[in-house]
């Protein structure tokens, strides 16, 4: 009888990867999810398969390590190892071999090479037959990443869009991000930055074997993200020239940033702050098939001494001094990872505060996670990972200060402040959605959270301090000031004795970034008055459009004022952020979207500003286009409108997003917009 010989491989690649549920992942390689069994055929020559003449074994390999798998025959394997097996005879030609494979749901993620031995009793032939790469799996129960509910799996695995939220509790702003996980080479830059890791590099038989753990993985990868210890994806920069590298708040998706840092051979990619870590590392890890998510920590402290008190100082006429060696972030953004915790025990199983913005060490490098979110909110501070920074981060004391004449005098104590408010996008909308009492014990969950324009009225965030002699004062704004008008506010005075008050009023505007102390002052205002008994004042003020006009995108504007009189110090601050100017997408024919057919898209855009400006539109959108769109805007007058149409054709079904940027050159903005689009079969 003729040897048994191996004439054809089908991978079955696009019925294995719809029911793997990896189907808008391109290439030719073949993806899969592990703990799911996928098919393959195998035509085999000269007179077909025979099970009393022949044996069939798969070597399936990662890297140097190996596992054989013979094919059973109509039985299939007893989980949860590896195994194959033959389903039931067809009548399909006896060449033909329909094999299952299944993998553990504990096996390895990485990159597999699959072998096939043929042995007879004569001849034993070995053929590859292709290769495999194989992820976690959210849908597999035996999986420690498994999520139950469908909507989140869709929202936090599968879903290649964002919002990262920004500004203050007060003016929420959404940024559009496109995460990217089905672009050309992402997923490729995803496994090599496993490989390129420091852990692989020093043992790489230990690191295949962790990899089967997705709190090794998160804890890899947090460290990878940025730079400071490896051949990592981003550097870190705060302030100063952005000139030789790319300034954070222009990067709109991690593609270009993976894609460029894999073609550069792991030159870290600049630069990036606390959303583009965060952002890069979500579309990492949805790729690897661990859920995640964005999350922001509004007013996040940075504890230097771990006593959980952030002192701020201000002076007698208004200006916050950068006296302190602690620090509040107006945000701070990290990532949750979901995923079991065999190490610490069932109820810390579920979602992880995973940071990797390079801030503190853990174990030796900067790294920080997976901390369980019940860990922080219980105060449980010997949990691993990092449990005691993340905690810091979002229940640090405020203690503030007035300084004269080199001494400080106590004024407010506040315990409400840092971490004020945490959110994330809500599943299957476009809106935040407020998690505050996921790490806080006391704190009552709100209904809704709004974004883009959170002005509350009348103002949108007051502070009242009272000293002991009985006069308190607060500010109070009329609504969130705008790009392109006047900061309006009024200074709200009050005198609670029996007694005539002689006042004087400092009143100190100072511009800042967010993870950073004020500047220079840029505007101020002082004032002598008289207050009588029981008596309120109200004292508007105005800072014209042209003192701002030096904001940025992500500039806040730190504002105090201090009721200074014989006996009393008094102190009102506010640091807020401006709403900023959006572009308008409008899609023809938006219920109609359809996968492969050109449609149109108009941008409007009126520009808010006193002075004319130019710069370049941009227009991005996975599955969507396939590459990006770049309009020059060479002028736009005060108040003239600009409207540019485009078309696009989509790729892929789904929620999709178009998102636009308008970077101007004239002046530090980038503008903004977005539409989410969804696109139908045919």
């Amino acid at each position: 009888m003729a040897d048994l010989t191996l004439k054809y491989v089908n991978l079955e690649q696009e019925e294995n990867q719809q029911s793997h549920r990896t189907e808008e992942f391109g290439g030719s390689s073949l993806v899969l999810r592990r703990g799911q069994p996928f098919k393959l055929s195998l035509q085999l020559g000269p007179a077909g398969y025979d099970p009393a003449n022949h044996r069939l074994v798969f070597q399936i390999l990662l890297g140097q390590l190996y596992v054989q798998v013979p094919i059973a025959y109509s039985r299939p394997p007893v989980r949860p190892g590896w195994g194959a097996y033959c389903p039931a005879p067809s009548s399909a030609s006896p060449e033909t071999l329909t094999v299952c494979l299944c993998t553990p749901a504990s096996a390895p993620v990485g990159a597999y090479q699959v072998r096939l031995h043929v042995l007879s009793q004569f001849a034993h032939r070995v053929y590859s037959v292709g290769q495999f790469t194989l992820l976690c799996n959210p849908w597999c129960q035996d999986d420690a990443v498994y999520l139950p509910l469908e909507s989140q799996r869709e929202e936090y695995v599968l879903n290649d869009f964002g919002f990262l939220y920004m500004g203050t509790p007060g003016n929420i702003q959404s940024r559009p991000w496109s995460f990217d996980q089905y672009e050309a080479d992402i997923l490729e830059s995803c496994m090599r930055l496993l490989q390129v890791s420091p852990q692989h590099q020093q043992n790489w038989k230990e690191d295949y074997l962790n990899r089967a753990d997705p709190v090794y993985i998160s804890r890899v990868v947090t460290a990878m993200i940025n730079c400071q210890d490896d051949r990592g994806v981003l550097m870190g920069k705060w302030s100063g020239s952005y000139d030789n590298g790319v300034h954070p708040t222009k990067w709109s998706g991690s593609g270009d940033i993976l894609r460029q840092w894999a073609q550069s051979n792991f030159v870290p990619v600049k630069y990036g702050q606390c959303w583009v870590f965060a952002a890069v590392m979500c579309t990492v890890m949805r790729v690897l098939g661990i859920p995640c998510r964005v999350v922001t920590n509004f007013n996040s402290a940075h504890d230097t001494n771990a006593n959980l008190v952030i002192e701020e100082y201000y002076s007698i006429m208004g200006e916050k001094l950068p006296t302190s060696k602690d620090s509040i972030w107006n945000f701070h953004v990290w990532v949750e990872g979901w995923m079991r915790r065999v190490d610490l025990g069932v109820a810390y199983d579920g979602w992880q505060v995973l940071d990797p913005t390079p801030q503190e060490r853990s174990q030796g490098i900067f790294r920080c996670g997976p901390a369980p979110v019940r860990a922080v909110r219980d105060k449980q501070l010997s949990m691993a990972y990092d449990v005691p920074f993340v905690y810091a981060e979002m229940n640090a004391e405020v203690h503030t200060f007035i300084v004269r004449d080199n001494e400080s005098f106590q004024v407010d104590v506040d315990s409400g402040r840092v971490g004020s408010l945490i959110c994330t996008k809500a599943v299957a909308s476009d809106a935040p959605q407020d998690i505050t009492a996921n790490y806080k014990a006391d704190k009552a969950p709100e209904p809704s959270v709004r974004s883009r324009s959170m002005a509350r009225s009348p103002e949108p965030y007051a502070l009242s301090r009272r000293s002991s002699d009985g006069v308190t004062v607060s500010l109070k704004f009329p609504h969130v000031p705008k790009v392109g008008d006047d900061i309006c506010f009024t200074v709200v005075v009050a005198n609670l004795t029996n007694t005539v008050k002689r006042l004087r009023e400092h009143v100190n505007a100072q511009v800042k970034e967010y993870s950073n102390s004020p500047g220079d002052t840029f505007w101020e205002d002082h004032k002598h008055m008289q207050i009588g008994p029981h008596q309120t004042l109200e004292i508007p003020h105005q800072i014209r459009e042209e003192m701002c006009a030096f904001l940025t995108e992500h500039s806040l504007v730190n504002l105090a004022v201090v009721m200074e009189g014989n006996q009393e110090r008094v102190l009102a601050y506010e640091e807020f952020n401006l709403i900023n100017p959006e572009i308008l997408i409008e899609v023809q024919n938006e219920a109609n979207v359809v996968v492969h057919k050109e449609q149109q898209a108009q941008l409007v855009f009126t520009s808010p500003y006193r002075v004319p400006i130019a710069g370049v539109l941009t227009v991005a959108g996975s599955g969507l286009l396939d590459s990006s769109i770049q309009i020059r805007i060479l002028a736009l007058q005060p108040g003239e409108t600009m409207k540019k149409s485009i078309s696009f054709t989509p790729q892929r079904k789904g929620i999709k997003m178009l998102h636009a940027r308008l970077t101007l050159t004239n002046m530090s903005m980038v503008i903004r917009g977005f539409k989410t689009i969804r696109v139908q079969t045919l």
